[in-house]
């Protein structure tokens, strides 16, 4: 099974996953001249996030993208990117270099496909959370080319999704693009996401196409809620 780090309160797990995300960073961009950071939407970043802006490094050799995006604007409050710049790039890490997915995305697939794959690779790490469905990034059970999203062949770095089960159709990573990274993290909050991630496997969600895989390193990192 996957490392677990587990931890007694939010506040503990966010402090210390922006310290590990730092530290690998500044590892990176001490063997590499750079590194690159992919991260999750939702409500239980936001603090880490806030913990990780303040890190001191290099920010300035960061490159920073977001795993998943609701076809919305940038400035919708559905936004992953309005989230991203209000939580992250501020502080030191407001000279990372950004690559959002609304924008490029509004030049289409290809376009946006271009930008992604001039991230240095493999990332540094790739931060994922998960949905009640036991979706992460954007592979919904009932989307359409989940098969697709989770070929670990898959040539694409990117692609579009409909969710059917949410609001919005998707942006997002796919599993073989998540793969190029030194190390995965999934980053959940609750009992009853704990029990979901734990059963994964078993009740094939999505998610478990990240636990089953031995080709990137997956860390679990947790706490009550």
């Amino acid at each position: 099974m996957s490392d677990w780090h587990r931890f007694g309160s939010t506040a503990g797990l966010d402090e210390a996953l922006a310290g590990h995300l730092a530290r690998r960073l500044a590892a990176d961009i001490g063997d590499y001249g750079q590194a690159s950071l992919a991260v999750s939407g939702g409500s239980t970043p936001a603090g880490m996030f806030r913990r990780l802006s303040r890190c001191e490094l290099d920010w300035a050799k960061v490159w920073l993208t977001l795993v998943d995006e609701r076809c919305v604007a940038a400035d919708s409050p559905d936004s992953n990117e309005r989230l991203l710049r209000q939580e992250l790039l501020q502080n030191r890490a407001a000279a990372a270099r950004f690559i959002g997915m609304a924008h490029a995305g509004a030049d289409g697939l290809e376009a946006l496909g271009e930008e992604i794959a001039a991230i240095p690779r493999p990332f540094s790490a790739v931060v994922l959370g998960m949905g009640g469905d036991g979706h992460t990034a954007s592979w919904f059970p009932q989307a359409q080319n989940l098969t697709a999203l989770l070929d670990p062949a898959n040539p694409a770095d990117v692609a579009e999704t409909d969710p059917v089960t949410a609001a919005h159709r998707r942006l997002t990573l796919t599993l073989a693009a998540v793969l190029d990274s030194r190390e995965i993290v999934l980053h959940i909050t609750g009992e009853a996401k704990r029990a979901m991630l734990e059963s994964a496997c078993a009740r094939g969600y999505p998610v478990a196409a990240v636990l089953e895989q031995s080709l990137s390193p997956v860390s679990i990192w947790w706490a009550p809620g």
